[in-house]
């Protein structure tokens, strides 16, 4: 079929060859991207999707639409004992476990067109090595600091247990089924050396004592001012939008910061991670045997991930002067890029490339609730081709709810209507009665509309207005991107193709005006189509399908994002055949695909209070398993049967009490404990017992 295309340089998207490798240029925008590692001990869900990676495809899909070198890696965090555990739990090896999910997630992600330049993983000599040489390099520079604190031991294993490897009975309420690092019963954060009758995962009959361990701690302390300074440099050149650490304003909020920055640990005493470094020669300080944090090591998957991509890696790492790193994650990662890795790359003392602008996501919910694994609801994995939904719309519709400031809720009603009234009858419309009356009305073939090459006046003679309100909301589109405003910039792409739609109906395209004013026809024939060619560039960094789809109809090559509408499709040019771009979903199969992801429904018969939290264990006061046993029977009651249509008021209220919970996790999983936070911690508590009781009221009354 005949192309013509005009001729300008910077049209079209210049596309790697298969196997280039992709190295910044000086002189050129070179943009490094990153999304927060998954943790290899699930299967991601949506929420997990557009919090980090998700985000981070579109806006690298963007970059390659303006032709600047882009470089994508993500990878799977796969050391530290939420590992251990899960292969515990799995009876599998740690590495039979991350080989298991990673597996997983490369076919989640794949389905899903993430388009990673290179997805790696931590567990490979590259990262030991990087990880390995920060270490010493803090430790050279004085940064690191040995402290000895108690920690709980196995006699039977002869190892230190990590907190998640031990339980017992709670010291507040009693319970005896509370965790090394928190108690569910009553929701206080613990110590597992705290705990009554400890015991090990591994051998519940195994005796575990306490002994004292040595550990290094890195003094963030002592960096506190150089990572003050660098967030104050970095917030104000990379436009962050406001978070929890730092506010619109440009003030520090960030209770730890404001408290003072307290020595972290660095090393821990388990088997599966990077080995602590000993120096040859020289002591081992009590090291031997031990292995990096997974706090400290897994941002260091970022430079080790790229090194597994390119040895050239630090062209892209040591490289502040050419390099602009952008990184996506959920709220709960902030800490960890703002201010505990910038204060290792500052510590380290290298030219490390650092953070230029974090984008950061709210919580997306499902259906009223949230995602749960553990109960079979929400959707995830690969589990979202099982719908038949195609991978389009499900990438439009998370990108168009996006928890960009607040809280999300994801809704089959709404993604169904997502892909019924916007792609179908508004983006898809515009496409197909285009491209379907070029086909029927001219053989395929763009006809002369009188337009010469090149940007279009908006002074013209029909179409000014057209033409400036394009023009207008390229722009828009641009700045939403350029400031990674994804949402924003979707919805522009939206109200172009509305846009378009309205431009048809007011010019009146149809056969009576093909035979009454050809010229004027052919003109309307010629500017639609290259609406439609800008178009499949903006929608390409949301839609690739789409995109691809699109440009096959046209017959025409990928092309760059334009700032200005032109005549770039030529007279003469052939199109393909017109299809279809989008099917409609009976509004039905909410209904099926609720039920399929609803989650698992309890059983009849009300849960029963274990033995073991009715007597009185060894070593645990009366008083304590009184309170264990008020704890289980409360939770007996409390059981409800979800079977039973819900009304509107426990619907909402079961919301906030997901919200709170949300917030109580997000708050116990800071690792530098303050007074303050934990003060924090014991009023969103609080908050959520009482949440709680409200909803019991609220269910036994319904």
């Amino acid at each position: 079929m005949t192309q013509k295309i005009r001729e300008q340089e910077g049209l079209l998207r210049a596309i790697p060859k298969p196997g280039e490798t992709i190295l910044p240029k000086e002189g050129e925008e070179n943009v490094l991207i990153t999304s927060a590692l998954p943790y290899c001990n699930n299967v991601p869900h949506l929420g997990n999707i557009i919090g980090s990676t998700l985000s981070a495809d579109v806006f690298a899909r963007y970059n390659r639409t303006r032709n600047r070198r882009t470089l994508y890696v993500c990878g799977t965090d796969e050391y530290g004992t939420a590992t251990e555990t899960q292969a515990l739990k799995e009876g599998l090896t740690p590495r039979q476990l991350c080989d298991k999910y990673n597996a997983l997630h490369v076919e989640t992600y794949t389905w899903f067109e993430l388009s990673f330049d290179h997805f790696g993983r931590t567990s490979t000599p590259q990262h030991t090595e990087i990880c390995q040489g920060i270490y010493l390099n803090l430790l050279k520079n004085g940064y690191l600091e040995k402290q000895i604190k108690d920690q709980t031991y196995c006699e039977g294993c002869s190892k230190f247990l990590a907190d998640r490897f031990v339980e017992g009975t709670c010291p507040h309420c009693g319970a005896d089924d509370a965790r090394g690092d928190q108690c569910d019963v009553c929701s206080r954060t613990l110590d597992a050396v705290d705990l009554i009758n400890p015991r090990c995962l591994i051998n519940k009959t195994h005796v575990v004592t306490t002994r004292s361990s040595a550990h290094m701690y890195v003094k963030l302390d002592a960096l506190q001012p150089k990572t003050e300074e660098w967030i104050r440099k970095s917030w104000k050149e990379g436009k962050w939008s406001p978070n929890a650490v730092i506010n619109a304003e440009g003030e520090l909020i960030d209770a730890r910061l404001k408290s003072g920055l307290r020595p972290s640990p660095v090393t821990r005493d388990l088997t599966w991670g990077v080995p602590v470094p000993v120096v040859e020669g020289e002591d081992d300080q009590g090291m031997k045997g031990k292995v990096l944090y997974v706090w400290f090591d897994a941002p260091i998957g970022y430079p080790s991930i790229t090194a597994n991509y390119t040895p050239e890696w630090k062209q892209w790492w040591f490289n502040q002067k050419n390099v602009r790193l952008y990184q996506f994650m959920g709220k709960d990662n902030v800490y960890f890029h703002t201010i505990f890795f910038p204060s290792i790359q500052l510590g380290d003392g290298r030219p490390w490339t650092s953070l230029y602008h974090l984008s950061t996501t709210e919580y997306l919910n499902y259906e009223g609730g949230k995602f749960s694994k553990s109960h079979n609801r929400g959707v995830f994995g690969p589990a979202a081709k099982e719908t038949g939904i195609p991978r389009s719309v499900w990438r439009y519709y998370l990108i168009s709810t996006r928890p960009e400031t607040a809280d999300a809720m994801f809704s089959w009603d709404e993604c169904i209507a997502a892909n019924n009234n916007v792609l179908l009858n508004n983006f898809g419309n515009f496409v197909n009665r285009v491209l379907k009356f070029v086909s029927s009305q001219y053989g395929g073939v763009i006809p002369d509309g009188g337009d010469a090459p090149g940007p279009l006046s908006p002074n013209d003679e029909f179409d000014a207005e057209f033409v400036s309100e394009v023009n207008g909301h390229l722009k828009d589109y641009i700045n939403a991107m350029e400031s990674v405003k994804l949402r924003l910039g979707l919805h522009t792409v939206m109200l172009l193709s509305a846009r378009g739609n309205l431009y048809l109906q007011s010019s009146g395209l149809n056969k009576a005006l093909m035979s009454e004013n050809p010229k004027r026809c052919a003109q309307v024939v010629s500017r639609a189509i290259n609406l439609i060619y800008v178009l499949s560039a903006l929608i390409f960094p949301f839609m690739p399908t789409t995109s691809e789809s699109i440009l096959a109809q046209l017959n025409a090559p990928a092309r760059a994002v334009p700032e200005v509408l032109a005549t770039d499709i030529l007279p003469g040019h052939q199109i393909g055949k017109p299809e279809h771009l989008f099917k409609r979903i009976d509004e039905k199969m909410a209904d099926i695909w609720r039920s399929k992801f609803g989650g698992s429904k309890p059983s009849d018969a009300s849960p029963q209070p274990s033995a073991d939290a009715t007597h009185v264990a060894p070593g645990m006061s009366k008083r304590k398993a009184t309170a264990a046993k008020k704890a289980a029977d409360k939770a007996a009651v409390a059981a409800v049967d979800e079977s039973k249509p819900k009304s509107a008021e426990v619907l909402a209220w079961e919301q906030k009490v997901a919200e709170q919970g949300q917030k109580v996790r997000g708050l116990k999983g800071q690792t530098q404990k303050t007074p303050e936070l934990e003060q924090e911690i014991v009023e969103a508590v609080a908050e959520l017992k009482r949440l709680k009781e409200e909803l019991a009221l609220l269910q036994n009354n319904s």
